[in-house]
Parts: C-alpha cells; sequence; structure tokens
C-alpha cells in the first residue's frame, strides 16, 4: 500500500493532490487571492451581541463579520470559572484576541474561537491552558503515560501554557519535541507582542500554507514520497522541512520533466471527473451526487451491471462496489455537512450491515471526521462529514448564470409564451407603431415555426405587427421587447 503527495505550483494557486495505490483520494486546492483562514489568529472587535442567540458577530477585517457563539469562548474550568451568558462576557466595541475554527462557506462568516492553539509537527501549544493531553488517535494507555511524561521532563516548572501531543510524536527524540515546543513558544510570544501594540481588526498569526501543512499535518508512516513541480519552492519546502521536521526532508522530491506532473499521473482527469454529477462505477453501475447547501445526497443505481446470479446478489455488489467509491468521492470533492446516502433496497438484513461494514471501512482512511448512522426506516443511511472549507465544486465553479443554479433552464416554448405575455402587457401601457422581439434562435424559431398561428392571433389581438430577431448571444430563458 504506497501513499504519495503530488503538488503542483504557480504563482496563481497551488494544488495537492494524494495517491493511494496510484489512485487519485484527495484534492487540496488554495489559491492567492482567496487563501483560507482557519487556524489565523485575529485581534477582532466585537460589533454586535445577539443574546437571544447566545452569539456575537466580530469583525476581523474579513468581508463578512465573524460568527462567535457563547460554547466557543474560553472558560478556566480548572480555576472554577462557569459558563455565564454571552450578554455578560461581551460588550460592543469590545477587543478580543479570537481564531478562525471554519472558513466562510456560502453566506455565513467564519466561525470563531477564543480558545486558541498553535499547531506544530509534534505538538499543538494551548497558550491558556496548563495540562498536557494525548491525542485520542493514541489508544494505547501505556504510550499515552509514557509521551505525557517525556514531555513534561521537557517542560520548565514555571511553564505557562499546555500541550497536546500528536501522533507524529510517538516516533520522534526529546531533541524534536524540546525543538518543536521551542518554536511554537517564540511564535506565541510574536502574537503576544503584536496584541499590544495592534488595533482592531488585526491579522495577528496567519497559518502555513496549503504546502507546508501538508508536510506538517498530512504525512505519515505509510507516504512514500512527495514530488514538486517547482525547483524554487522545492528548495523552500526542503528547508522548511530540514528546520521543523527532518524526517520528512528526504521523502521530498522535484519533478523536472516536460509532461505537466498532474497530467502524467492523470489528476486533471480525476478533477473534471469529480465536477461532474454522474459518476460511474466499474461494473457498470453509477452515482448520482447532489450537493446543496444544507446536505448532500448520493443515489446508488445499478445502471447496465447483470453480472451476478440473481437480482439480489447484482444489488449487494453494487452497493458494495458504490460504498467504496462514495467514500472516495467523499474525499476527492470535499463533500461535507448532513450526506444522505440512497444505497438500492436491500431485503437481506446481512448485506446491509456488509455494505455499512465496507463503508465505514473505506472512510476509516479519511482525515475529516467522519460519522456514520444504520440504515433509516426509509432505507437510507445518514452520515455527517465536518465541514471546515469550501467543497472543490465551491472552489472552482460557480452557479450557471444562465439557469441561475436550478440545473435546468426553460424550453423554448415556455419562453415564448412568456413573450407573448409580455406583449400583451405592453400593448396595453404602450403606444407603439410595431413590437420587435429580441430572442435567442431557439425561441424565435418557435415564434416561425410551431408558433407561427398563435403570433398571427397575438397581432390581430392588439392591432400591431410583431417582428423578430434572432439575438445569438442571448442565452435560452433571455428576451427583450423593443417598442418601435
Amino acid at each position: 500500500m504506497s501513499e504519495a503527495y503530488l503538488i503542483n505550483f504557480t504563482p496563481q494557486e497551488t494544488r495537492v493532490a494524494l495517491l493511494y495505490n496510484g489512485v487519485v483520494q484527495e484534492l487540496h486546492i488554495e489559491r492567492e487571492h482567496s487563501r483560507g483562514f482557519v487556524g489565523n489568529i485575529y485581534l477582532g472587535k466585537v460589533v454586535r451581541v445577539l443574546p437571544g442567540m447566545q452569539s456575537a458577530f466580530i469583525d476581523i477585517g474579513l468581508e463578512r463579520t465573524a460568527f462567535l457563539h457563547v460554547a466557543d469562548i474560553w472558560m478556566d474550568r480548572a480555576a472554577g470559572e462557569v459558563q455565564r451568558p454571552i450578554e455578560r462576557l461581551l460588550n460592543e466595541g469590545q477587543s478580543l484576541i479570537v481564531q478562525v475554527l471554519k472558513d466562510p462557506l456560502g453566506t455565513k462568516g467564519a466561525r470563531l474561537s477564543t480558545q486558541l492553539s498553535i499547531a506544530g509537527r509534534l505538538v499543538v501549544y494551548l497558550p491558556q491552558d496548563n495540562h498536557i493531553g494525548i491525542s485520542q488517535r493514541i489508544e494505547n494507555e501505556a504510550s499515552r503515560d509514557r509521551l505525557r511524561s517525556r514531555l513534561q521532563s521537557l517542560l520548565p516548572p514555571e511553564e505557562k501554557g499546555g500541550f497536546i501531543v500528536r501522533t507524529q510524536a510517538e516516533q520522534a527524540s526529546d531533541e524534536e519535541l524540546a525543538a518543536d515546543v521551542a518554536y511554537l513558544r517564540k511564535q506565541w510570544s510574536e502574537i503576544e507582542a503584536q496584541r499590544l501594540t495592534g488595533k482592531p481588526p488585526a491579522l495577528l498569526y496567519r497559518d502555513l500554507n496549503l504546502a507546508q501543512r501538508v508536510l506538517r499535518d498530512l504525512i505519515g508512516s505509510e507516504t512514500e514520497k512527495v514530488v514538486i513541480d517547482s525547483r524554487e519552492n522545492h528548495q523552500k519546502m526542503a528547508q522548511f522541512a530540514a528546520d521543523y521536521m527532518p524526517r520528512v526532508a528526504d521523502l521530498l522530491e522535484h519533478y523536472a520533466g516536460e509532461r505537466p506532473l498532474f497530467d502524467l499521473h492523470g489528476v486533471e482527469e480525476e478533477i473534471q471527473k469529480a465536477l461532474a454529477r454522474r459518476v460511474d462505477l466499474k461494473s457498470g453501475g453509477y452515482l448520482i451526487i447532489d450537493q446543496t447547501e444544507a446536505l448532500c445526497t448520493i443515489d446508488v443505481n445499478t445502471g447496465g451491471f447483470v453480472g451476478a446470479r440473481t437480482f439480489d446478489d447484482t444489488i449487494f455488489k453494487t452497493n458494495l462496489e458504490a460504498a467504496q467509491a462514495i467514500a472516495r468521492q467523499l474525499r476527492l470533492r470535499n463533500l461535507g455537512g448532513i450526506i444522505l446516502l440512497d444505497f438500492i433496497d436491500m431485503e437481506n438484513e446481512e448485506h446491509r450491515l456488509s455494505v455499512l461494514a465496507e463503508l465505514t471501512k473505506a472512510l476509516a482512511r479519511d482525515h475529516t471526521k467522519v460519522s456514520v448512522g444504520g440504515f433509516t426506516s426509509l432505507g437510507l443511511v445518514e452520515m455527517t462529514r465536518k465541514r471546515t472549507r469550501e467543497s472543490l465544486a465551491h472552489v472552482l465553479c460557480q452557479a450557471c448564470p444562465t439557469c441561475e443554479g436550478r440545473g435546468e433552464v426553460k424550453t423554448a416554448r415556455t419562453v415564448a409564451y412568456e413573450v407573448m405575455r409580455e406583449v400583451v402587457r405592453e400593448a396595453r401601457q404602450f403606444s407603439a407603431k410595431e413590437f420587435r422581439i429580441l430572442a435567442s434562435p431557439s425561441v424565435v424559431e418557435m415564434f416561425h415555426e410551431e408558433e407561427a398561428q398563435a403570433i398571427a392571433n397575438l397581432q390581430d389581438f392588439i392591432g400591431k405587427p410583431i417582428s423578430f430577431h434572432a439575438e445569438t448571444s442571448y442565452t435560452p430563458e433571455q428576451f427583450d421587447i423593443v417598442l418601435l
């Protein structure tokens, strides 16, 4: 089982693809003009406090004010501090140091927290806490105790702030742990200095760029290589790795081939497929993926698959293959929030349990938090996937200006009838010698052929001639009526 990261650099954007056994599993895209905000620390200003929602809007200098809920306001539990209503904690105009938990999504502003953390390679620094926590992924109790003791021995007695030990720390030396702690303490000192001199809204700390975050957060024991197609950025990343994560430095490779890196490994083709509504399965079945602002639905269909001995086996095998494909598509498209999976109905309970187990197994490799429920009474599988950034489609695409995001356009006949109703309205309001209709070629053709008699009747009704002009630049639903 091999895992590799491909990093494509251009001046405008950075793209990262995760390949697992040669198949693209994840895509990450960061554009310079719209770089994400998660992890950034700001000195903000309270704009409005909403007691009814127990929330506040904070100006941190972004296009939209950010959102802070009372549950995300840090309390010193060790000192016996209890949660109080937000109106007793914050006042309009107050300065506040906050960190972004979620990027702005759709019409929603960024979500904030006052519990600050700065991530390193091996540990996460918590400047407001005083305890040492261990990553939940380290399940062995002896290992957890050993890591806690190791880190505690490296900290001076008067150390202020707490730490969370990450999974990568299990293989790290004491020197590497100490270096990571020193680096994070230095970062916090710089943030504190800026906070004392800055005026809100102000950016105090910006998280690493996408390529650096890949080295810090995503490289694991199964990663065989990280291929970079830019010599300059390869040198920068090699220096970054040498300074902060020496064990990763040997994995970095520079690709200097003539053929683009993403073309060579089929990533460009996968990006185009990931934007399509339909996903074909190898067996002949297919998925239909629909994304809305509130949730995402994935429908499984047998399509042309008739390879099994019985119809039940056909359904079962299609659903098993779909479970693996769904897990991959969720990562590839970065779909999040509430997700409803409509597998083909299965009467056999063992088949249902097997499909659910296959789905859970396929989702186990996901870096994002996932929660899967069982089959509902309607035969649907409900699941959630944590959403901290925009989906691939939202990053690369915009709503169609022709259909305005509906996914469909009106027929030429429907538009023709709208035009005729509008002509009647205007004939009653204005006195004109002639009405000229500007519309798309398909609508004008409809008037000349199938609706020619209707136009003749309309001219008799309003007592004025009607002429047409086909505008090739018009969308199927666009039209204008000119009074002559």
